[in-house]
């Protein structure tokens, strides 16, 4: 008892060896399979409504009534004692472009060319990159490269700002919302299962790992029927 006296509950209270972080995509839900086919829309639009549940808190509106501008290409660092509360920088879906639901609400489903969100765990006190934003690559995970012919990234080219970092954890960062990436397939094989791989890249990320799937990559199967 004595000991846990001792500990924060803002911070870790060791932070010399913070671990790369791992990943995770939208929409999720039963799996990492993502099947579908287009002329059925009882088969894709769980997805999409998966995509609209999770970036409610990412709209513009919500956005800019929480958050603030902030200088992008710099860390967003924060003084002051570990209980006062931080603020946090703006996220807007509409960055998102072709992937944020906006201008096309079925996010690229409805045509076979589906959009996929992913996104860093968070990690308290991590600065992602050592001052050089992260970056998102795919490719075919096993097999035949070209079923996997172009895929578009948002915002920009599909990198992390630096902006967002670091995060202060959930009793101070109250309305911090988590930096994505949107990954754009569109041009994927239809009717074959396509195994990709989304990695992580900079420095101090880890990404070839073969006991975690999960530590900066994540690997997904689509599978788009006509």
């Amino acid at each position: 008892y004595v000991m846990l006296l001792t500990l924060s509950p803002y911070t870790p209270r060791f932070r010399d060896r913070v671990s790369p972080p791992g990943v995770m995509i939208r929409p999720y839900l039963n799996g990492f399979t993502i099947a579908f086919n287009v002329s059925q829309p009882n088969t894709w639009q769980p997805y999409v409504d998966n995509m609209h549940h999770f970036l409610a808190a990412y709209d513009d509106k919500v956005q800019e009534e929480k958050n603030i501008e902030c200088v992008p290409g710099q860390y967003f660092i924060q003084g002051g004692n570990d209980s006062e509360d931080k603020k946090a920088c703006q996220f807007k879906r509409s960055l998102l472009q072709n992937c944020s639901g906006i201008e096309d609400p079925t996010f690229g489903y409805s045509k076979g060319q589906p959009c996929i969100l992913l996104k860093m765990n968070r990690i308290i006190g991590y600065r992602p990159g050592a001052g050089v934003p992260v970056s998102v690559d795919c490719k075919v995970q096993k097999g035949n490269e070209s079923h996997l012919k172009s895929v578009d990234f948002y915002p920009g080219n599909g990198t992390f700002d630096l902006m967002y970092y670091p995060y202060y954890g959930k009793f101070t960062h109250v309305n911090y919302t988590s930096p994505l990436v949107a990954m754009h397939f569109k041009d994927v094989q239809k009717n074959y299962l396509v195994p990709i791989q989304c990695s992580l890249n900079g420095k101090g990320i880890t990404n070839n790992l073969n006991s975690d799937r999960f530590l900066g990559r994540i690997i997904f199967t689509l599978s788009i029927g006509k």
